[in-house]
This record gives structure tokens, C-alpha cells and sequence, in this order.
């Protein structure tokens, strides 16, 4: 349950990181890369929010720690997607928007998820008295 739950935050940020990064090219005339910055950004305060309260319940670790590796994750992130963005739109000559989607998946199952899980929010080890 917890693995749908949080593919379903993820989803909810994702979606909003895409919309952003449209609305910073198609409307304000950005290159695809800043507006992927920007969005991403915006989807990962999403994301945390959700992921936080809702998909691993995991409000035990102090905000403050928890939200730092959340946000060096979410950087990590970031840099993955607008690389794996650029080599699909400028090298192997996709349209922008198909590439973030693809490298979207990749980055959501095989770096994001894993760590949020094992790391951002992790269950407290339980001491065996």
C-alpha cells in the first residue's frame, strides 16, 4: 500500500512539475531546461507534502533533517531529468516533451522512489528492549 501511495504523490507532484515546465516554455518562451528547474522544484514542495503526511507517514523525524535530504534527493533529481532531457531533445532528437516523459519515468522508479524510501523516509529502527 505504501509503494501505491506513493507513486500516487509522486504522480500529483509529477504532474505539476510537467504543467510548470509547459507553462514556462510554451507560454513564457523558456528553454525546456530552466523550465524543467522550475517545475521540478514546485512538484518536489508537492511531493514532500503529500509523501510526508500522507504516503510514508513519516512525521516522526524532525521537519528540518527530514526536508534536507529530501531536498538533496529532489536536486539530484533534477539534474537527472534536465541531463536525460537534453541527450533524448538534442542528441537523439525527440521533442522535449516526450523526452521529460520518459525521463521522467526512469528517474521516478529507479532513483526518486528508492531513495525517499531508504533514506528521506525511513521507518525509525525499533529498539529492542
Amino acid at each position: 500500500m505504501q509503494f501505491i501511495r506513493a507513486q500516487f504523490s509522486a504522480f500529483i507532484g509529477g504532474i505539476s512539475d510537467y504543467l510548470i515546465m509547459l507553462a514556462c516554455v510554451e507560454l513564457l518562451g523558456m528553454h525546456y531546461i530552466p523550465g524543467i528547474v522550475i517545475g521540478g522544484l514546485v512538484g518536489a514542495v508537492i511531493n514532500y507534502s503529500i509523501s510526508r503526511t500522507w504516503a510514508f507517514s513519516a512525521k516522526e523525524e524532525g521537519i528540518a533533517s527530514q526536508f534536507g535530504k529530501y531536498a538533496i534527493v529532489s536536486m539530484g533529481s533534477i539534474i537527472l531529468k534536465s541531463s536525460g532531457t537534453f541527450v533524448f531533445t538534442d542528441i537523439i532528437g525527440l521533442d522535449y516533451r516526450i523526452s521529460k516523459l520518459i525521463i521522467d519515468g526512469i528517474v521516478a522508479f529507479g532513483f526518486n522512489y528508492t531513495l525517499q524510501k531508504f533514506w528521506v523516509f525511513k521507518e525509525p529502527s525499533k529498539s529492542v528492549s
